[in-house]
């Protein structure tokens, strides 16, 4: 089962700055606040990064639109970037408990890297777009064949 853990945007729509969004507990998240604070920017940011395709589908009339366009007061972000840091629940259980059987005084030693999938997309003013899984570029397929069976990906239902 996979669970997400954390979600890192920059330059991502409304996101001008640097924010990160942690998951630490498990059942329903809610995110709440006032009309035009930013709230569907996020499953937005989940879709894009998925590999939605379409400007459309993230309510915009082209796929550039998604990098943050400035203010008045704050220029305009070179890039978009939204990162997912997903926990593969069973393969980090597997990690802890090898873990805790060949190091019985830590059983804690790098087990909570273990099992954590970082996936990521990145747009630049250029048109030019990028994939990244654990840090090293990939191609959309690869981030799509990570998801297959999981009822996840860019062109889901529900986030």
């Amino acid at each position: 089962m996979l669970r997400l853990q954390q979600i890192d945007l920059f330059g991502f729509k409304s996101f001008a700055d640097r924010t990160r969004i942690s998951f630490d507990g498990a059942g329903i998240v809610a995110i709440v606040g006032p009309n035009g604070c930013g709230k569907s920017n996020i499953s937005d940011a989940i879709s894009w990064v998925l590999g939605e395709q379409s400007a459309k589908q993230l309510r915009s009339d082209r796929m550039q639109d998604v990098i943050f366009n400035g203010t008045p007061g704050r220029k305009a972000a070179g890039m978009a970037e939204v990162r997912l840091t997903i926990v593969d629940m069973e393969a980090s259980a597997a990690a802890a408990a090898s873990s805790a059987e060949q190091s019985p005084t830590n059983g804690h030693s790098g087990a909570s890297r273990l099992g954590e999938i970082l996936v990521s997309r990145r747009l630049f003013h250029s048109g030019e777009s990028e994939y990244l899984m654990n840090g090293r570029l990939c191609r959309l397929r690869d981030i799509q064949e990570l998801f297959l069976g999981t009822g996840l990906g860019g062109d889901s239902y529900a986030i």
